[in-house]
């Protein structure tokens, strides 16, 4: 049972005859095209060959990739971490952290070491330690990458909850407990995430009388990511979303709901310092359309910052799929 989170730590052992190169980059979290370079350059490849054209790497081939990923997450030159991960763990070796050539270090030092260069994110997908490798070196293209592949295979839903999350909430544990380092890691992430969404998604569905969501922060709230990842995850269904992001004023925000006649209306709150009980009553008391017919959105309050500040009578979503379901209940009535 593996009982570290560490993103350093190795997956699953190598099925049958060991991994495909494409399954040794997604478990890194690094382009396929990275562990040919690696491979070529500097002699990082697999040790044993098997019949056919495709080279298969062993637990041991893996383990030299994997103190390449953290060699160099740490600023390491490549030619140097390579040098140093060949070094350290060679063919017959298993344990990847035991070197050859110096004692190894007691364990509470070996622990703040791992600590510097890595995210603790426990039992998660293993598309999550590649994610979190990823954004750990910066490394734009194979963040793309990987973010794609797990909202293809996944869905836009589970892909937020199962892997994108966790490795965000590993990234702000790791700041939050750095003394403000790695807040580049966390802003670097989510402006990724924030691509991802729009090369992915469908595109936003055509307005039906109704059915239109209204999405936007409250005034003074700026977190826009987890409103994107809901307004995709509509779109992804084919209902209509407008999405008016960050900070929207109060002003603007109840022309908005009067111009679309939504049949939702999303308000994100982070923190309670931003969430209004007064303007989530004033928006779910607006009406429109024709005496006799007259029609109320119903009002969505999303977000932690609701937690204690919860308005009687106005539903409060416990997560994206929560949201998704109750835009869906309203909208396909």
């Amino acid at each position: 049972m593996r009982t570290d989170g560490d993103v350093e730590e190795s997956g699953s052992a190598p099925r049958g005859g060991g991994l495909t190169t494409g399954e040794v980059a997604r478990r890194l979290g690094v382009a396929p095209t990275t562990v040919r370079t690696w491979d070529r350059r500097y002699g990082l490849g697999p040790t044993a060959h098997t019949g056919g054209r495709h080279r298969r790497w062993t637990d041991a081939d893996v383990a030299r990739l994997e103190r390449m990923c953290a060699l160099t997450a740490t600023g390491l030159p490549p030619a140097e971490a390579a040098r140093l991960a060949l070094d350290e763990v060679t063919p017959d070796t298993p344990a990847p952290r035991v070197t050859r050539t110096a004692p190894s270090p007691a364990p509470a030092a070996r622990r703040r070491s791992r600590a510097g260069a890595g995210l603790r994110l426990g039992d998660v997908r293993q598309e999550c330690r590649g994610v979190a490798r990823a954004a750990l070196r910066l490394d734009a293209a194979a963040l793309d990458e990987l973010l794609g592949t797990a909202m293809e295979e996944h869905g836009l839903v589970t892909a937020w909850t199962e892997v994108i999350v966790p490795t965000l909430q590993a990234v702000g544990r790791k700041w939050e407990s750095s003394g403000e380092r790695y807040v580049e890691v966390e802003h670097f992430l989510s402006w990724h995430v924030s691509g991802a969404l729009r090369r992915h998604a469908p595109p936003v569905a055509a307005d039906r009388p109704g059915a239109t969501t209204v999405l936007a922060c409250v005034p003074a709230e700026n977190h826009t990511l987890p409103l994107e990842v809901l307004a995709a995850a509509l779109a992804e269904r084919g209902l209509p979303v407008r999405m008016f992001g960050g900070a929207l004023p109060v002003e603007s925000l109840v022309a908005a709901v009067r111009r679309t006649g939504p049949v939702a209306v999303g308000l994100w709150a982070q923190s309670r310092t931003t969430a209004s009980r007064p303007l989530a009553q004033h928006v779910a008391a607006m009406e429109w359309g024709v005496r006799g017919a007259r029609r109320k959105p119903v009002v969505l309050t999303l977000g932690p910052g609701w937690a204690g500040q919860a308005v009687p009578g106005l539903p409060r979503p416990q997560g994206l799929a929560e949201a998704v379901t109750a835009v869906e209940s309203v909208a396909l009535r």
